[in-house]
């Protein structure tokens, strides 16, 4: 499946990310992409679809209800 190419958005000094929600099996490529943007605060807006440990592992904290 094709998934949406990530936004950017800045914003005076902060710079926002907006992505698709990963699963178990496409984490490493978005941990990836989130290391190429140098991300390292991850917010979960959405329902949990992946496992948080292997980003928080990555040294990216994450943020999810």
């Amino acid at each position: 499946m094709n998934r949406p190419a990530a936004v950017e958005i800045s914003y005076d000094c902060m710079t926002f990310l907006i992505t698709h929600n990963p699963t178990n099996a496409t984490l490493n490529k978005f941990t990836e992409d989130l290391k190429k943007f140098k991300v390292n605060t991850l917010v979960r807006v959405c329902e949990a679809t992946y496992d948080k440990t292997p980003v928080e592992k990555e040294g990216i904290h994450v943020y999810a209800e």
